[in-house]
């Protein structure tokens, strides 16, 4: 890298490019100068097409240059190497086997193998063919940023360490090893030494966001909230049409409790890309912190759509359904989330309660759904006894007792909760009334229930009387 670049560190286009320059160095010392430089000539197009994403084109250019240069190992890579950016990585693969069987160490062959095997997905051979590299050329920096990049992904973080350090030690300023050791030293738990990789990388390259984003992570873990926005504000005017950049702002933006803004931000993350999930989750959530139920729901199908088995999606169609009083819906909603968590027993709950307030008490479908839950829980749990209590609808007596008793003042909130619909289905609605009190006095602000509580005490009209 030169020093004091302003543009960013080579991406894969680009090394493409310095793939096909050096060819064009290659033929400086040829017979036929005037060759190389028509050569010069469609490398420089093809340079163009690439940046175009335009890889038919460019792989049509090959059909212009002579037929040595064409045939040589260094092209043929080359061609191989845009094959695979075209998707036809068969064919590349034929292409380079070519190659290295008359050249098995030609690095920029396998290089270009690397890359096939990862768009083909088979990381453990393409792990084999970077390490084979670096046998050849220790200090192969492409290899020795792809192997750390694949150990960071996979959490190995000495070993990532390792390698980002290797390229450090013979390019200084390297801008994604840079980044990538600051990534290490985050989730290790170095954020000064983080931060101290990622000003440098900035310095280095002030026109690249990736170390602006990462830079905005640390800050935000940190609970630096607003210097995590202003980087992100950068990285928003230089990656504009960045998915990641429009997740992480918003994330910044709902920490700042500016959720307005937040719900915008992911709004413009799935005007980004429309078939990931993740905005629309965020996006659901604050909608309905917001009172958007409508925009909400939307958003949960989106999210069932792109992720069936995404249950906490499942659970907000069921809230939102029970905030609705469409407690069959409700019932089906929270029985696809237990179908996809049988070991959370809230589900079996609220889709026994949902259920119940459908008018179906003594439906023999509930019945044998709750035989069901039961077994699939733990029998010396408050959730089995309340279980059992919704399947026999009686022995909430012995129930009482052993709530009562009960030390977790956050178990106890979710169970009185529970019993006070029990026995609002039942029609004692003193005793109910009781129990939503019980459950607004324990104050478990965390747990999924005190919100269904704040909507029965504001329906019921319910208040706590000074000193009770």
């Amino acid at each position: 890298m030169v020093k004091g670049s302003t543009k960013r560190p080579v991406g894969p286009k680009a090394a493409l490019l310095c793939l096909g320059l050096f060819c064009i160095g290659s033929l400086a010392a040829a017979e036929e100068p005037d060759s190389g430089s028509a050569v010069a000539g469609i490398l420089i197009s093809l340079s163009e097409r690439l940046e175009a994403q335009d890889y038919t084109g460019a792989l049509a250019l090959f059909e212009e240059l002579p037929p040595a240069q064409r045939e040589s190992a260094l092209f043929q890579g080359l061609y191989a190497s845009i094959l695979n950016l075209a998707g036809h990585t068969r064919e590349a693969r034929l292409i380079i086997q070519k190659v290295l069987t008359v050249e098995p160490n030609n690095t920029e062959a396998l290089w270009a193998l690397a890359a096939i095997e990862a768009a083909a997905g088979k990381e453990r051979e393409r792990r084999g063919v970077l390490e084979k590299i670096l046998k050849i050329d220790p200090v192969h920096v492409p290899a020795l940023l792809s192997l750390g990049t694949i150990y960071l992904e996979s959490r190995s973080w000495r070993t990532a360490a390792s390698y980002f350090d290797r390229v450090l030690e013979v390019e200084a300023e390297n801008g994604e090893a840079l980044v990538g050791r600051a990534q290490v030293f985050r989730y290790t738990k170095e954020p000064g030494k983080a931060e101290a990789l990622l000003n440098r990388a900035i310095a280095q390259f002030p026109e690249w966001s990736k170390p602006r984003i990462e830079r905005a992570r640390l800050y935000r873990n940190a609970h630096y909230l607003t210097r995590a926005l202003a980087d992100l504000d950068v990285a928003k005017r230089m990656e504009a049409d960045d998915y990641w950049v429009a997740i992480d702002r918003g994330g910044v933006l709902m920490d700042l409790d500016r959720k307005a803004e937040a719900v915008q931000e992911y709004e413009r993350a799935i005007a980004l890309d429309g078939e990931n999930f993740l905005a629309y989750v965020y996006s659901a959530g604050l909608k309905d912190d917001l009172k958007d139920y409508e925009g909400a729901e939307q958003a949960y199908r989106a999210v069932i759509r792109l992720k069936p088995d995404y249950y906490f999606a499942f659970e907000g169609l069921g809230i939102l359904a029970m905030r609705k009083g469409q407690w069959a819906a409700a019932r089906d909603a929270f029985l696809e989330a237990y179908k996809r968590a049988p070991k959370e027993p809230v589900y079996a709950l609220l889709g026994g309660m949902s259920w119940m307030r459908a008018g179906k008490a003594t439906d023999p479908e509930l019945k044998q759904f709750l035989q069901k839950a039961l077994r699939g829980t733990p029998r010396d749990s408050l959730d089995w006894a309340m279980l059992r209590l919704y399947h026999d609808l009686t022995g909430d007596g012995d129930l009482i007792n052993r709530l009562d008793k009960e030390k977790d003042p956050d178990t106890q909130a979710r169970m009185y909760y529970y019993l006070a619909n029990y026995y609002d289905i039942r029609g004692i609605k003193t005793l109910a009334d009781t129990y939503f009190i019980q459950v607004k006095k324990l104050n478990q602000m965390r747990n999924l229930e005190w919100r269904l509580n704040e909507w029965a005490f504001e329906q019921r009209n319910l208040t706590i009387s000074e000193g009770s």
